[in-house]
């Protein structure tokens, strides 16, 4: 059974704060024993502001592989590419922008199929381990209980002899890491904020919960999974 550590912020901008400065430490301590350390982050608006400030942080970024966990089949410049964001955020100004950032491959091949194929090669050249093996996972939690592209009712859930595949959600493919990279991470953590968020959050760590109707509770790591939350997302548990 998954075992789920939970961390209070009292407001957005206080998670952003505690997202970047963990993040940084656990960057740091990988350092610290190994050449490189290889990040998968995750899209939308709460992790922005913390890529923001991360960025900031005086780390040697450019021991640091920064990949993402999903990405919307959409060109690289387009306003809701995850790879634009983090250009915008982390790799803006600052220390970050020294970081090494292998963006999903899109709309430059024929169709989502070939993306993800290609981004699938791509985490299995930079991460050893079968599956690839990430230093730190960061991930979001839909309201309606999906994680990276795994949306529920859709087939990117079940896929697991594959490392990448495409996800269907909200009217766009996607390009997403499966179940077994997501769980394989040596850290895993989730990142929640809003009111909107609090069924989802408390399905996740219910351990009655399924999968099906949670794809979330797919990611299932051996160490325990750290959980960043605003007081907005956590008011009931």
């Amino acid at each position: 059974m998954t075992n789920y550590r939970i961390e209070r912020a009292s407001d957005a901008e206080s998670l952003a704060r505690k997202a970047s400065e963990t993040i940084a430490a656990h960057i740091s301590l990988v350092l610290d024993q190994r050449d490189r350390c290889r990040i998968a982050l995750s899209g939308g608006s709460t992790p922005a502001k913390a890529y923001a400030l991360l960025g900031q942080e005086h780390l040697p970024w450019d021991r640091v592989d920064v990949l993402l966990g999903d990405e919307r089949w959409v060109a690289a410049d387009d306003d809701s590419s995850n790879a634009r964001m983090l250009r915008q955020t982390l790799m803006a100004d600052g220390p970050g922008r020294s970081a090494c950032f292998h963006a999903v491959p899109t709309v430059e091949l024929p169709d989502a199929e070939a993306s993800a194929a290609s981004f699938a090669d791509l985490v299995a050249r930079l991460c050893p381990g079968e599956p690839p093996v990430f230093d730190v996972m960061l991930l979001g939690l839909g309201d309606d209980g999906h994680t990276a592209s795994l949306f529920p009712g859709t087939e990117a859930p079940k896929v697991t002899d594959r490392w990448a595949t495409v996800g269907r959600g909200k009217g766009l493919d996607r390009i997403t890491l499966t179940a077994p990279v997501l769980s394989a991470a040596r850290k895993v953590m989730f990142l929640v904020s809003g009111e909107a968020k609090q069924q989802a959050l408390q399905r996740l760590i219910n351990p009655d919960e399924l999968s099906t109707r949670t794809p979330a509770k797919l990611v299932t790591p051996s160490e325990e999974v750290l959980v960043l939350a605003d007081d907005a997302a956590a008011a009931f548990l």
